[in-house]
């Protein structure tokens, strides 16, 4: 297991690793992650292994949607990476709107944890805007999430969309603890527009604070959404602002 703390969601580069998977994920380890954190890769688990091979790149997290799946090849295939724990990156808005329905969310989460279990593998689940924006009684989705969660199922939280959702990701992690494993980190306005956002440390987001308010041994995952330019550019970016900050 590598000792970083910086991974980038390959989604990053989704165009580059659909002309070219091995070309793509290559050209990440040269600009020196030893980390990346796959989607889609269930019917391309072979090719990643090959690229994970050549480069030794770890895949310590990856994104796979799970409800309403088929969790067997899923966790397969993950197994095959050598990823750990496997996040369901979306799970729909209209569940997030009343405690009763988070509830739910979190049985399922807690149920696919238990199969996860089984292949020594473990869960998690990232946040878009929607479960910040959804207050109930004070208090957000996902915090509500966190309530009913089993302690084994780890929280990636998306910084900048808690962001664009309302609230102050620097509050949130305090108050979320140790239930947070991994961060997206992003940069940008702020804003819905995806193709605004940034580099690292380029933005309006306070990278810095929001990295020393979560666990010091959350994994880091760098993520575009979308750019405008070169991506390859930011990502290169984004891992020199951070490694200058001492991370590693």
């Amino acid at each position: 297991m590598s000792e970083s703390r910086l991974s980038v969601q390959l989604y990053t580069v989704r165009d580059a690793i659909a002309a070219n998977l091995t070309e793509a994920v290559t050209r990440l380890s040269t600009i020196g992650f030893t980390q990346v954190e796959p989607y889609g890769f269930i019917e391309r688990a072979d090719e990643y292994r090959a690229v994970f091979d050549a480069t030794g790149l770890t895949a310590p997290s990856a994104h796979a949607k799970l409800v309403g799946e088929d969790l067997a090849p899923i966790f397969a295939a993950a197994t095959k990476l050598g990823v750990t724990t496997v996040i369901d990156p979306h799970i729909a808005e209209e569940r997030w709107t009343s405690r009763e329905l988070i509830a739910g969310v979190a049985a399922d989460l807690n149920g696919f944890a238990k199969v996860a279990a089984d292949h020594g593998l473990a869960v998690g689940y990232h946040n878009h805007a929607f479960e910040l924006e959804n207050v109930i009684d004070g208090v957000s989705g996902l915090e509500i999430l966190a309530e009913h969660l089993d302690p084994a199922v780890r929280l990636e939280v998306d910084t900048y969309w808690v962001a664009v959702g309302g609230q102050d990701p620097v509050a949130l992690l305090g108050r979320l603890g140790d239930r947070v494993g991994f961060l997206h980190v992003k940069d940008g306005p702020i804003t819905t527009d995806d193709k605004a956002q940034v580099a690292v440390g380029a933005g309006a987001v306070p990278v810095a604070n929001v990295i020393a308010a979560a666990p010091s041994d959350a994994l880091l995952v760098v993520e575009l959404d979308d750019f405008d330019g070169d991506v390859f550019t930011a990502v290169t970016d984004s891992y020199a602002w951070l490694t200058a900050k001492g991370l590693k």
